[in-house]
């Protein structure tokens, strides 16, 4: 989320009027995962006793929402001097972000199993595969950073993936097994989807940009399927959750007893 290509401020009236489209849809995306979890929490589903990787899980987490929301409003607002030096954040957060990302997802996948809704095998490959996605495409903005049209897009892209939990608390999952994980990926690519149709109507061609950050997403979510769900994966996550809560619960996505949406 480093800078722009335009280094002297927004050259044009549809320079600045992109910039204000990717800050609207910065923050729509942000919103949906504040209304996921909150739905949750005040519903009950959602607790605060946890175990502090969970509590060290959402400061990271939202605290890169709240660093990519700053950086839209800046370059909207055409402050590239402390846009360029708050993006540098971001090679130090990245990383943070996947590993204690990743460690939530062990945690999860021993304490629960992951979500009754999703398989645990497809649980425990495919989130980390979307959080180094993430991280992927995050990297790959900030190299082409010099070059607005990519970067705000990739890094949009990046920022969708993250939209997936909040979105995913959203829509009724339970109702959707034995397809739910796919059917929140492609509710997540929503977004660069209104981007891709605002490039359309504005320009008459979709950026590059999306063809490369969806499709590597849709990739590093084939290679996650095809591991979890082979013989090795299946056994690599018996493995990993026998003798605990998380390897009691079926491996396969079920509705517990009782349940009612």
């Amino acid at each position: 989320m480093a800078t722009s290509s335009i280094t002297h401020g927004a050259s044009s009236t549809g320079e600045a009027a992109e910039r204000r489209f990717y800050l609207y849809l910065a923050m729509a995306m942000a919103l949906s995962i504040v209304a996921g979890f909150s739905v949750q929490l005040a519903m009950g589903r959602s607790t605060f006793a946890v175990p502090p990787v969970f509590h060290l899980h959402a400061l990271v987490f939202f605290g890169w929402v709240a660093l990519y929301l700053a950086q839209n409003m800046l370059i909207a607002g055409n402050n590239v001097r402390l846009h360029r030096t708050l993006g540098m954040l971001a090679y130090a957060w990245i990383p943070l972000m996947v590993v204690v990302g990743i460690a939530l997802s062990l945690t999860v996948a021993r304490r629960t199993g992951g979500p009754f809704f999703f398989d645990t095998n497809q649980f425990l490959f495919s989130n980390p595969a979307h959080l180094l996605a993430f991280a992927g495409l995050a990297f790959a903005s900030l190299r082409v950073r010099r070059h607005s049209g990519w970067h705000r897009r990739l890094m949009l892209v990046a920022f969708a993936i993250l939209t997936g939990p909040g979105l995913g608390r959203l829509i009724p999952l339970p109702l959707l097994i034995p397809h739910a994980w796919h059917v929140m990926l492609a509710v997540l690519l929503i977004w660069p989807a209104i981007g891709m149709i605002r490039d359309r109507i504005v320009t008459g061609r979709v950026h590059p940009a999306w063809l490369w950050g969806i499709g590597a997403l849709l990739a590093v979510q084939l290679v996650a399927d095809l591991a979890a769900y082979s013989p090795w994966g299946i056994a690599a996550t018996k493995a990993f959750t026998a003798g605990t809560p998380g390897g009691e619960r079926p491996m396969e996505a079920f509705i517990p007893p009782g349940f009612t949406l």
